[in-house]
């Protein structure tokens, strides 16, 4: 009689497994060891959430295949940190190629901070192009906050390595000369713009841990420049950074009062 493999062997040998065709199954739904059936549920909820999960990918695309098609180069953008008190806006811009395969690219609000680290690196690996367009503290307060992010997204789309012929946006009007496909919660619907998303996002987290060392105790870290209990007491503490939004309403006050005292 033959011996049947251990339930831990038969886990690392089909920890790979990415269809429920794979031959490799057919003796483990015939094991009749509870371990071994527990082992095909969790592998069958496994592929069935990595389905879900390229299902939902290849609609992120949808956008791009017509324009792919037409051998248009296509950039998506996105922006991050439009509501914080400290720190600028960050945009990306991101030329993703066609054959483009990180099915977990989504929104960057929907994905972890962890699952941001990972993606990150892979997403500048697997780009044709990637660009940072900043609109620092000083100029939002000079132009507002939406037009500053129309000029970070400007300097991003400028700055890409590689000429795009079509851009992607999330919501706004970019003021440069070229078609533009303007979406509603584009960084959900297109995969460039959720590349563009996580890119600024990391890139802006990272900045923010920097500032945090420059200007201890707002706890940027933490709370990436918006307005937390922690921050606002530091304000009240420490005062105004050269970081801070001098025409956001917190840190208006703050500046009034130090104006009057």
């Amino acid at each position: 009689m033959t011996k049947q493999p251990s339930l831990s062997s038969l886990k690392q040998d089909l920890a790979d497994v990415t269809s429920l065709a794979d031959p490799r199954l057919v003796p483990l739904a015939a094991d009749s060891r509870k371990g071994a059936q527990s082992l095909l549920n969790q592998i069958k909820r496994r592929v069935a959430k990595a389905e879900a999960a390229e299902q939902a990918f290849q609609e992120r695309l949808h956008y791009e295949r017509p324009l792919w098609d037409a051998n248009q180069l296509v950039a998506g953008i996105d922006e991050v940190g439009r509501g914080p008190l400290a720190g600028p806006v960050v945009t990306s811009a991101v030329i993703l190629p066609q054959d483009f395969d990180i099915p977990l690219v989504n929104d960057s609000k929907q994905l972890t901070p962890k699952e941001r680290e990972h993606l990150y690196p892979l997403i500048l690996a697997q780009a044709t192009a990637v660009s940072i367009g900043i609109g620092s503290a000083q100029l939002i307060d000079q132009i507002n906050i939406y037009q500053a992010t129309r000029v970070a997204m400007q300097r991003a789309v400028l700055g890409l390595g590689v000429a795009p012929q079509h851009l992607i946006v999330d919501a706004m009007q970019i003021p440069v000369d070229l078609p533009q496909t303007r979406l509603i919660k584009g960084d959900a619907k297109s995969a460039s713009v959720a590349a563009a998303s996580i890119v600024a996002k990391v890139y802006r987290d990272h900045l923010m841990d920097t500032y945090d060392v420059l200007y201890p105790g707002y706890g940027f870290t933490k709370n990436a420049g918006y307005g937390t209990a922690e921050h606002l007491q530091g304000l009240a503490d420490r005062g105004v950074t050269p970081i801070h939004r001098r025409t956001f309403s917190p840190v208006q006050k703050i500046i009034a009062n130090e104006s009057r005292s």
